[in-house]
């Protein structure tokens, strides 16, 4: 066999030193978000806070997350990433600072606020760092992985997070959750990125902040993160109204099916296209919706739990391959940014609506348990809309596989 042939042989691998990096600062920055994440709420609430206020401070980082999207497309192509990548992480870490020693509901706000502003711009440097660093025959399966440092966070986090307040409070909880954010911080300044030229000057446009061929799944996602925002928010309010005292299991449910799940998806998407795990994971994620507000007991949650998994779990980075793969390499993180505003919009307009719910069906007189599940029944009404605009539009911007290139 020729040298050639040996090379066309040998597996294409997604675990180069330049992805591995960005992977493990991911691990990290999901950890804190998710340790901290859950108390939010709890602290609102413990605050005085409503229902429908419980939503407003859940999905108000959105405001400001899209306000920097704007910029986050220039800055990519204009800026080191692995600059945007410090700078971002230390805008979180600040945030996390803020909210340790938060007495009101507006100080939680601000930390809020300012935590979306990091979050804006490191979503998507963060996706188009992992892009940059993975073959183009294996991009659903390395985005898929990608994101498994998130789904390992979910596992752990939200448990850490909740056994931490019990023992220490509120301050110390968030304290500890600075200090990973601090660590993700020293490796993000030793990133080393690829980088591409600036293109020409041209002025102030629409496209350099949205990529218009990412704009249906940038939709689709709207529909999909808004509606998963509503478990986010309350489920661990949910568990409390059950009676649940281990609610946060859910999340440990779901992370460990995750890790079932998107290899798996991932592999399947390269070799036969998107829609083949698009579609069914909607409407697993809609069944999950069902189960969960049907559920009583922990048992209950975590089949919840587990069936989310293989609907948003395998969603999620599906459609952020759909996304980036529909422009050229320099712009992945102008595809990204054009995704999270999808993301952004539906982070902070869901919340406020299923907390409304809540509020309406609670003041009806039904109890806050039967609130709730009033409240993730009708959750599956955006992730239908989301499966009908993917089957009208979304599917002739499926990606089919680049190459027969053997696999790992």
């Amino acid at each position: 066999m020729t040298l050639l042939k040996r090379a066309a042989a040998r597996p294409v691998t997604i675990w180069s030193r330049p992805f591995v990096f960005i992977f493990v600062i991911n691990l990290i920055i999901s950890m804190a978000q998710f340790m901290m994440n859950t108390l939010v709420p709890k602290l609102a609430e413990s605050l005085g806070a409503t229902a429908v206020v419980v939503g407003v401070v859940s999905g108000i980082f959105a405001v400001t997350a899209l306000s920097v999207r704007p910029g986050v497309g220039p800055a990519s192509v204009r800026f080191r990433k692995q600059h945007l990548l410090a700078a971002t992480v230390g805008v979180l870490l600040l945030a996390f600072l803020i909210y340790a020693i938060a007495d009101s509901i507006e100080m939680i706000i601000v930390a809020r606020l300012l935590h979306g502003a990091g979050m804006g711009l490191l979503a998507p440097v963060t996706l188009a760092l992992a892009s940059d660093a993975l073959p183009e025959s294996r991009m659903a399966s390395g985005i898929g992985i990608f994101s498994l440092g998130q789904a390992a966070s979910t596992a752990i986090g939200p448990s850490i997070g909740l056994a931490l307040l019990a023992h220490i409070g509120y301050q110390a909880t968030f304290l500890c959750g600075a200090a990973v954010m601090g660590m993700a911080l020293l490796l993000a300044l030793r990133v080393k990125a690829v980088e591409y030229d600036a293109p020409p000057n041209r002025g102030f446009s629409w496209r350099t902040f949205v990529a218009p061929e990412a704009i249906v799944p940038a939709v689709v996602i709207f529909f999909l993160a808004g509606a998963y925002s509503g478990v986010n928010t309350f489920v661990v309010l949910y568990g409390d109204s059950l009676g649940i005292a281990e609610i946060g299991l859910f999340f440990t449910a779901y992370a460990v099916f995750v890790l079932i799940s998107r290899p798996a998806a991932g592999r399947i998407a390269d070799r036969f296209g998107l829609t083949t795990v698009i579609v069914p994971g909607m409407i697993l994620f809609a069944v999950a919706f069902v189960v969960l507000s049907y559920a009583r007991t922990l048992t209950g949650v975590l089949i919840a739990g587990a069936i989310s998994a293989f609907g948003y779990g395998v969603c999620q980075p599906a459609i952020q391959t759909l996304s980036l793969t529909s422009v050229d390499k320099p712009r992945r993180a102008v595809a990204g940014n054009t995704n999270y505003i999808g993301v952004d919009l539906g982070y902070l307009v869901m919340p406020i609506i299923a907390g409304w719910v809540v509020s309406s069906v609670h003041a009806d007189g039904a109890t806050m348990a039967d609130s709730y599940a009033v409240m993730y029944r009708v959750m599956v009404i955006p992730v239908v809309i989301g499966l009908v605009l993917y089957l009208v539009f979304g599917r002739s911007q499926r990606r089919t596989p680049v190459s027969q290139e053997p696999m790992e």
